[in-house]
C-alpha cells in the first residue's frame, strides 16, 4: 500500500479490498465554464455501462411506474478512503415524479398534497454537508431495469439536459450543476443552496470516478438476490430496499472543501430505496474497511418498524444482516432466523443474529456527534430524518453454528474505526430492543427460489425496477 498525503492528514493503515491503493491530496485545479480540466495526476476511465452486466443484482432499475400514487425513490453511493479516515456518501432521491413540474392548485384538489423534487446531497471529509435541492423532477431521469440516473440542476446556455447516460465530456458541456451515476460511473458537480444553516457545508463539490464492482447481493459466483425476496417485486411491503453493490473498488477524484481527493481502488458502496415513505424508525450500519481480516469483507445490517400495508397504525419489526467474505455471502433474515438487537438513540448499535448454520454479533460504537441528513418523508418531504457519522468503531463476529445451536469454528473476527452508522426516524426517547422473525407462512414462501426475472424474459413486460 502506498499513499501521498498533506501533513494534516493523519495516516490510516488497514486492511481491506486487497487491491492497490492510494489517494492524494491537492488544490483543485481552475475551471472554465463550470468545467474541471483534465489535469488531475489519477484520470478514472470512462466505460458505458454494458447489458447484462455481471454482479448486478435484481431492483437495479427505477421504480416508478407512471401512476400518482405516494411515491420516492432513494439512491447511497458511499467511498472510503482508509489512508485518510474520510469517506464521501452521496445521496440522491425523487419524489413524486408524476409531476415533474411541481403540483397546481388542480392536482392538490385532485390528487390532494404532494411533496415534488429531486435531491442531492453529499456528506463528506470532515463530515462536512451540502444540499442542492428542486422541486421540479422534470430534468431527472431514471433507467427502468439498470442502476442509472442523473439530474440536472442547471443546464449549460443553449444545452439541452441530458436524458440518459453520456460521455463524460458530453456530460460536462452540457450540465453545470447536477449529476448522472451508473453502476461504474459516478460524476457531477452540485452547489449548497443554504438550506442546512444547522451544520457546517461546503459551496461546492464536483467528482468523477469509475467503479469495478466486486460484490453485488449474493455469492460472487451465483445468481445475484433481491435484498428483502422476491415478494419485494410487488407494493406490499414498503419501503423496499435493495443493497446494489455491497463492495467495489473505485478510482477517481472528488474536490471537497477546497481540497482535492483523488484515489485509486478505494472501498465503495451502494444501495437504494423506493416506495410510499421511510420506516417509522430506522437502523443502519454499513463497512468496508477492516482490520484483522484475510482478504475483503463487506458488512451492511439494518432494522426498521415498518408499517404493515392496508392496517392502520399497524407496525412490525424488519431487519436483516448482509456478510461477504472471500467470495462466500452469509445472510441473515427474519425469514431464515432471528435477529435481535439493542440500539440506543444515538452512540451504541448492537446486534445479533442467527440461521441455520451461523451465528453473528456486531457492535458499533462513536463518540461524534453525528450530521443530521435529509430523506423524502411522506409526512414532510425533504426534510431532516435521520443521523450519521462514517467513523464509528465497529466489531464483527462470525461463527459457524454448532448443532446444539452454540457457537463453533470462528470464521471472522475483525474490527473498523470506519463503519458507518445511522440512526433516523423516530422519536427516539430510548434505547429500541427489538427482534425480527417472520411468521412461518412468509418464511416459507421467500424460501422458495422464485425467480422474478425469469419470469418476465422480455425486458419490456417486467415491472419497473426489477
Amino acid at each position: 500500500m502506498e499513499s501521498i498525503l498533506l501533513p494534516s492528514l493523519r495516516f490510516h493503515s488497514s486492511s481491506p479490498l486487497p487491491l492497490r491503493r492510494q489517494s492524494r491530496l491537492h488544490p483543485p485545479p481552475p475551471s472554465v465554464s463550470g468545467a474541471v480540466r483534465a489535469s488531475a495526476s489519477i484520470d478514472p476511465v470512462y466505460k458505458p455501462t454494458p447489458p447484462d452486466r455481471p454482479l448486478r443484482t435484481p431492483h437495479s432499475g427505477y421504480h416508478f411506474d407512471g401512476t400518482t400514487r405516494v411515491f420516492f425513490e432513494g439512491w447511497y453511493f458511499k467511498v472510503s478512503i482508509p489512508e485518510c479516515r474520510q469517506s464521501f456518501c452521496f445521496m440522491y432521491s425523487v419524489e413524486s415524479p408524476a409531476f415533474p413540474s411541481g403540483m397546481s392548485t388542480l392536482d392538490r384538489v385532485i390528487h390532494g398534497p404532494r411533496f415534488t423534487g429531486v435531491g442531492a446531497q453529499i456528506l463528506g471529509a470532515d463530515d462536512k454537508y451540502i444540499c442542492q435541492f428542486t422541486d421540479l423532477s422534470k430534468n431527472f431521469w431514471g433507467s427502468r431495469h439498470e442502476l442509472m440516473l442523473g439530474n440536472t440542476f442547471v443546464r449549460a446556455d443553449n444545452a439541452t439536459p441530458p436524458s440518459g447516460e453520456v460521455p463524460p465530456q458530453e456530460f460536462r458541456s452540457r450540465v453545470l450543476e447536477g449529476f448522472q451515476v451508473t453502476p461504474i460511473w459516478h460524476q457531477g458537480c452540485i452547489c449548497d443552496d443554504g438550506r442546512s444553516n444547522y451544520v457546517q457545508t461546503v459551496k461546492t463539490a464536483r467528482w468523477e470516478y469509475s467503479t469495478h464492482p466486486v460484490y453485488g447481493w449474493g455469492d460472487v459466483n451465483s445468481k445475484q438476490k433481491s435484498t428483502a425476496g422476491w415478494l419485494a417485486v410487488f407494493p406490499v411491503f414498503e419501503p423496499h430496499w435493495q443493497i446494489c453493490m455491497a463492495g467495489g473498488l473505485s478510482t477517481g477524484w472528488i474536490e471537497w472543501d477546497g481540497e482535492r481527493y483523488e484515489f485509486e481502488n478505494a472501498p465503495s458502496y451502494s444501495e437504494k430505496n423506493w416506495g410510499a415513505g421511510f420506516p417509522r424508525k430506522w437502523f443502519w450500519v454499513q463497512c468496508n474497511v477492516f482490520e484483522g481480516a484475510q482478504g475483503d469483507v463487506a458488512l451492511t445490517c439494518a432494522g426498521g418498524l415498518r408499517k404493515l400495508s392496508g392496517l392502520a397504525d399497524s407496525y412490525e419489526n424488519v431487519a436483516l444482516i448482509g456478510i461477504h467474505y472471500q467470495g462466500i455471502f452469509y445472510e441473515f433474515v427474519p425469514w431464515t432466523g432471528t435477529l435481535n438487537w439493542e440500539i440506543a438513540p444515538w452512540g451504541h448499535w448492537k446486534l445479533s443474529a442467527l440461521n441455520e448454520k451461523h451465528m453473528v454479533e456486531i457492535e458499533a460504537t462513536t463518540k461524534e456527534s453525528g450530521s443530521p441528513l435529509r430523506a423524502p418523508t411522506a409526512e414532510a418531504g425533504f426534510v431532516t430524518a435521520c443521523k450519521d457519522t462514517c467513523t464509528a468503531d465497529l466489531r464483527l463476529q462470525l461463527w459457524e453454528r454448532r448443532y446444539d445451536g452454540s457457537k463453533g469454528k470462528i470464521i471472522l473476527d475483525a474490527t473498523s474505526n470506519m463503519a458507518a452508522v445511522e440512526v433516523g426516524g423516530g422519536p427516539w426517547y430510548q434505547t429500541w430492543n427489538g427482534t425480527a422473525s417472520s411468521p412461518e407462512v412468509i418464511s416459507r414462501a421467500l424460501r422458495v427460489p422464485v425467480d422474478m426475472e425469469s419470469l418476465f424474459p422480455v425486458p419490456f413486460f417486467r415491472p419497473p425496477g426489477l
